[in-house]
């Protein structure tokens, strides 16, 4: 008896490194929603960056409502045709400082009237100038527009007469590159700033690590870049509790300047909103007392 045997060739093995079709699909089709979520988010943060940055409250203030019924209320002519709005506090005598003032990215002015109040208990007077879109001001708000703003405060004082010897540049917050931008271009008697920032780009790739912030990012509010051209006595103030701009970021700030006489004073458990609580006009006094009266005029870096 003969026994036939057929050879069947063998199955080929499944390479497991080959996608089949219908998953392929699957995951080309995920790929490009996860693509189409990326771009409108990038989209988003690109045209409405600003909202983000600038939480303006554009309604006008009414001094009486903030403390400061007998501040004059000035309107300023911004290079670019501006009328904005300033409230001005004169100093108590011809020889006493105005401080010129710039608020963070939010509220307004009205918001601010303890600072003119605060600077008049001590004799000195108060430029506050408004940001366009602020306030009731024409206008939107950007980078280079807040610089024209700025300008435009500081040549009224200069119009006034204020000496560039009696001028205390201060920011708060986003205020402080609006600040220190203006007193890297003009002389004055000091500057000032509160929980100061590296850069704006710091802050957004802080936010949104995931986004190409040098791409898509429009007002730069450099200071670190600036700070070096800064040559008058610096004050920064920062908070150790800052959760909103880190204290490492006005250590940066600090580092980077290079003006002779400069102090670096820690609100200790302060955040970012209560510096004037935490003693931030004391220090702010105490410093200027010091570095700004020709007792002051010697060499000195401090840090606190």
């Amino acid at each position: 008896m003969s026994v036939s045997i057929t050879l069947l060739p063998p199955r080929p093995e499944r390479n497991p490194r080959v996608i089949d079709a219908p998953t392929l699909r699957t995951v080309l089709g995920l790929l490009m929603i996860a693509a189409v979520f990326y771009l409108t988010v990038c989209g988003g943060l690109f045209v409405w960056q600003r909202r983000i940055i600038f939480l303006n409250d554009s309604a006008r203030p009414d001094p009486v409502l903030a403390g400061v019924p007998d501040v004059a209320v000035r309107t300023l002519r911004t290079a670019d045709g501006l009328d904005i709005t300033a409230w001005y506090q004169p100093p108590a005598k011809a020889d006493q400082p105005v401080v010129l003032f710039f608020h963070g990215n939010s509220g307004n002015i009205g918001h601010r009237g303890g600072r003119i109040a605060h600077n008049a208990s001590h004799g000195w007077g108060t430029m506050l100038p408004e940001y366009r879109g602020f306030g009731g001001n024409p206008g939107s708000p950007s980078e280079e527009g807040l610089t024209l703003d700025a300008e435009a405060a500081y040549a009224a004082l200069r119009a006034d007469g204020i000496a560039p010897e009696r001028i205390i540049i201060w920011g708060e917050s986003l205020g402080t590159a609006v600040a220190t931008r203006l007193a890297s271009a003009h002389p004055a008697s000091a500057l000032i700033l509160e929980a100061p920032f590296t850069s704006m780009a710091d802050i957004a790739r802080s936010r949104y690590p995931f986004v190409p912030v040098n791409l898509l990012l429009k007002d730069r509010f450099d200071t670190l870049a600036r700070i070096g051209d800064v040559t008058i006595p610096l004050l920064i103030i920062h908070g150790d509790q800052d959760k909103l701009i880190p204290i490492d970021m006005g250590r940066h700030v600090f580092a980077a300047a290079t003006t002779t006489n400069r102090v670096f004073w820690v609100a200790e458990d302060a955040g970012h909103n209560n510096l004037v609580e935490s003693g931030a006009h004391e220090a702010a006094h105490r410093f200027l007392d010091r570095y700004t009266t020709p007792a002051g005029t010697r060499h000195h870096i401090a840090q606190r």
